[in-house]
């Protein structure tokens, strides 16, 4: 019975490994034929043969250049003619010069420099002092002038004691008033219409004795100051020449309005 069934088992499996063997074998044929490459389809081709290329143009071939002309060959210089010698220079007969004895030079005198002149010396301006000495002197004797003038007189002139005209004054302190107005810069004064009052102590000559003294104020420093400018400007101030109407402008109080 084993012996039986040992047979039945190495039967089976014979027909697997034949089975397996055949399956194996199949694989390798079909691979085998997978693999084979199919053969190439050979085409007739007529061949052509290649069309000829253009001849490529060719270049003009540039002319060739004249050769410049050859220089004409110079003429030989000719040989300047030799001069003739010159003839041998005679001597001459030595001519003796008498010298003529050298005179002595008369020496000049030498004068002796002249020293430079001292200048004179400028004439010292006066104290102010000594002037006012002089012109108060001055004022007192128009002063005397003027009161023998106007001292009552006996006899029948006394009446005729002459009088100081006020057309006169007025037209002196005009004149004042125009000249000093020329040399004032109004514009520091404003538009409107300032007044000043100045006491001037005035000489005979129209200088002044002193600065101008402010009495009254324009309201505008820089104004005052413009007009006291102009005052000192314009000495001299015009005064008249008569002893008596003199009198009324030795200390004068001057009213002025820059802008009329």
């Amino acid at each position: 019975m084993i012996r039986k069934r040992e047979n039945s088992f190495a039967i089976r499996a014979g027909a697997l490994s034949v089975l397996v063997h055949g399956l194996l074998l199949m694989l390798l044929l079909f691979s085998f034929h997978w693999k084979t490459v199919q053969p190439m389809s050979v085409a007739q081709v007529e061949l052509w043969e290649a069309i000829p290329a253009e001849k490529a143009v060719q270049p003009p071939k540039p002319e060739p250049t004249p050769e410049p002309p050859k220089p004409e060959p110079k003429p030989e210089p000719k040989p300047e003619p030799k001069p003739d010698p010159a003839p041998e220079p005679q001597p001459k007969a030595e001519i003796q010069v008498k010298k003529e004895p050298v005179k002595p030079k008369e020496e000049k005198p030498v004068k002796p420099k002249e020293e430079p002149k001292p200048e004179p010396k400028k004439k010292d301006e006066k104290p102010k002092e000594d002037m006012l000495k002089k012109l108060q002197q001055a004022m007192l004797e128009e002063d005397a002038k003027a009161t023998q003038a106007a001292a009552p007189k006996t006899g029948p002139a006394a009446s005729a004691s002459p009088k100081v005209d006020p057309s006169e004054v007025a037209k002196y302190i005009g004149l004042i008033t125009n000249k000093i107005r020329r040399n004032v810069n109004s514009q520091l004064c404003g538009s409107g219409k300032p007044e000043l009052t100045f006491n001037l102590n005035l000489m005979p000559t129209g200088e002044l004795i002193g600065a101008p003294r402010l009495v009254k104020g324009s309201g505008i420093p820089a104004c005052d100051d413009a007009v006291e400018r102009a005052i000192l400007q314009s000495q001299p101030l015009p005064l008249p020449t008569q002893p008596d109407l003199l009198a009324q402008f030795r200390n004068l109080e001057l009213k002025f309005r820059p802008n009329e």
